[in-house]
């Protein structure tokens, strides 16, 4: 019994230093949180009463051996710990993302682009083609693998531009009367000198005014026939249905064959007026065609030299 009372002496002997350093560390903070933290009047006040009876208790409490080890145990932190937690409450509050800023400067313009010419595209829409084409012909041969490819032409090898075979320009070489109520076929043209005329092929007969195909096509023909009714308004006073056809034929055969025709009225004021045919004919081979003027008037009228009659092949 009496070894454990000399054992109890010891820690107590051991124990109450620290105690008392604790307990005066808890006055510290208290007044530290009275300044930062004032209390009303009568709460201080109730303090003060109440503050003999807290040191009382104390030091009854350092007297207890007991009592002094359990609050040893639970003593509160030195400081250490919260200043870590600080810290790394600090750096959260780093971390925060804050409102983005303003936009920064504008950098330099960019070096120019290549310049894109008509002709490098007409290059690259040429090399476009020539894959599709080269494409649906491998699914051709895939699909009919006994059947022969189809011949392809490659664009380059193409030529450029398609000679015109047929083709001719010619004018009327002198007057033609066409008497009232009459139809005329045109005859007695020329080739003319000037620049810019021209006639290929040979199916132009100059004498008779006819052009026979060569080879069955389409073709196009054109004429500007010059009508002078001067003779007309001077004899006949002139009708709402006097007027003047001019007709492009195949075989002279008008109301057989498709023609080409315009009509055109007499009641202009000018001495000459000029009629414009124009259009397209499919002619078989060896078939002619040729200009006809039908004047439906109550007077002669006469076609001017100078008269143009045209033609082309477009193609079979």
């Amino acid at each position: 019994m009496r070894g454990w009372w000399l054992l109890l002496a010891l820690l107590c002997h051991q124990l109450c230093p620290r105690m008392v350093t604790a307990a005066r560390r808890d006055r510290d903070r208290d007044r530290r949180g009275r300044k930062e933290h004032p209390e009303p009047l009568n709460t201080s006040l109730a303090n003060s009463e109440e503050q003999p009876k807290l040191l009382e208790a104390a030091d009854a409490r350092l007297t207890d051996p007991r009592r002094t080890w359990i609050s040893f145990v639970h003593r509160p932190d030195d400081g250490s710990n919260s200043k870590r937690r600080c810290k790394g409450k600090d750096k959260k509050l780093r971390g925060l993302v804050g409102p983005p800023g303003p936009p920064g400067p504008q950098g330099p313009p960019g070096a120019p682009g290549a310049e894109v010419t008509r002709e490098v595209l007409l290059q690259e829409f040429k090399e476009i083609l020539k894959e599709a084409m080269e494409h649906r012909a491998s699914l051709a041969v895939s699909a009919q693998p006994s059947q022969l490819p189809p011949l392809l032409l490659s664009l380059e090898e193409a030529p450029s531009q398609r000679r015109v075979e047929e083709a001719f320009h010619c004018k009327l070489k002198g007057q033609v009367l066409v008497d009232k109520k009459t139809l005329v076929e045109l005859q007695n043209f020329q080739s003319p000198v000037a620049k810019g005329a021209f006639l290929r092929g040979s199916g132009l007969n100059l004498a008779t005014g006819r052009f026979t195909a060569p080879v069955g096509g389409i073709y196009q023909f054109s004429a500007n026939i010059h009508i002078d009714h001067s003779e007309l308004k001077s004899k006949v006073q002139l009708r709402a249905r006097d007027s003047v056809r001019v007709l492009i034929c195949i075989e002279s055969l008008c109301h057989r064959h498709t023609s080409l025709e315009v009509i055109a009225g007499l009641e202009s004021n000018s001495k000459i007026f000029t009629v414009y045919v124009h259009g397209l004919l499919q002619l078989q081979a060896g078939q002619y065609t040729s200009i006809f003027v039908d004047n439906g008037a109550g007077a002669a009228v006469t076609v001017q030299p100078g008269s143009d009659f045209m033609g082309m092949l477009l193609g079979a």
